[in-house]
């Protein structure tokens, strides 16, 4: 099996366009990754088991989408030590509050690193993985400080073109 720097695992299959977010943040720091459907509820055994096998694979970080009740997280977290990064979504009739609480309110001693409901917190969970790996990665580091340089490019091209128009 290939060696993965992230493993990304959300509830349903309906997930998959907001989790792609984070997938697409993975890939421009060049990070190892890949994205699978697992329940906490519906499919207890098989989540254990890409947790052991992340494990084997070298997974340094999860990210993990969920909706609704958004267990799968804290089911994750409970079983590694390796960082958690939960992204709540939107898709019950609470517009996502339930899936942001549900993945925040954690036990002591069993964190997961929560970030916004939707597709910009899956973005920003690809991020955050990235930063959590640059800890012990100077490439890595050298490279979020590009991401956060085209950020401020970014900002200074559209106040420039606001300015002239």
């Amino acid at each position: 099996m290939t060696p993965l720097d992230v493993l990304i695992l959300m509830g349903s299959d309906s997930d998959a366009p907001i989790m792609s977010a984070a997938g697409d943040a993975l890939n421009e720091f060049g990070l190892t990754w890949e994205m699978t459907v697992a329940s906490a509820h519906r499919s207890p055994a098989r989540v254990l088991r890409l947790i052991l096998d992340a494990h084997n694979r070298g997974v340094k970080v999860f990210i993990v989408g969920a909706g609704a009740a958004a267990h799968l997280a804290g089911v994750v977290a409970a079983h590694t030590t390796r960082p958690v990064v939960g992204v709540p979504i939107d898709s019950s009739a609470l517009k996502g509050m339930d899936a942001l609480l549900s993945t925040v309110q954690m036990p002591p001693g069993v964190p997961v690193a929560t970030v916004a409901i939707g597709k910009p917190g899956a973005t920003n969970a690809g991020v955050l993985a990235a930063q959590m790996i640059a800890l012990g990665d100077i490439a890595m580091a050298a490279k979020l400080v590009d991401y956060k340089k085209k950020l401020e490019d970014k900002v200074e091209a559209a106040a420039a073109k606001m300015a002239k128009g």
